[in-house]
C-alpha cells in the first residue's frame, strides 16, 4: 500500500500525517498511485475530463478531517452494498466511480454493526472503475 498525501498537491506545502486533522490517502497498489501522482500520468491515464473531476473528489477527500465530512459534498458520496460491502464510492463522469475503503484495522464500528463514518481518519483508494457492468 502506497502513503501519499493529496493535500500536498492540492494546497501546496501542505503535509498532511494520520492524526493531522484530515483524511490520510493511501493507494491499493502503486500502479494506481502513479496514474493519480501527476497531472501528466493522470490526463494520460484518464483523459482531461475524468481527470479534473477526480483531482476535485481527491481534494474533498484530502480536506475533510472525516468520512463524515464528505457527505453533502459534490461527488454523492455513498457506501456501497452487495460484496461491496465496507466500500464507498465516490460519482466521476459517466458510470464511473472513485472506489475507497477505510483504512483502519478493524475499521471503527457502530453499535448497529455498521462503519462509523465519524472516527474514520484514513482511506485506501482501490480503484477508478465502472462497476455497473
Amino acid at each position: 500500500m502506497t502513503r501519499w498525501s493529496w493535500a500536498a498537491i492540492i494546497t501546496p506545502g501542505v503535509m498532511t500525517s494520520r492524526g493531522a486533522g484530515v483524511i490520510e490517502i493511501s493507494w491499493a497498489n502503486r500502479r494506481l498511485a502513479k496514474e493519480c501522482e501527476t497531472d501528466a500520468s493522470g490526463l494520460r491515464r484518464f483523459g482531461p475530463e475524468q481527470w479534473q473531476v477526480i483531482r476535485r473528489r481527491l481534494g474533498v477527500l484530502a480536506a475533510a478531517p472525516t468520512l463524515v465530512d464528505v457527505r453533502g459534498t459534490p461527488g454523492h458520496f455513498h457506501p456501497l452494498a452487495g460484496d461491496r460491502r465496507g466500500q464507498y464510492a465516490l460519482d466521476l463522469r459517466g458510470p464511473t466511480r472513485l472506489v475507497f475503503e477505510p483504512d483502519h484495522d478493524p475499521p471503527p464500528t457502530l453499535p448497529s454493526g455498521g462503519i462509523d463514518e465519524a472516527k474514520v481518519t484514513a482511506i485506501c483508494i482501490l480503484e477508478v472503475v465502472d462497476y455497473h457492468d
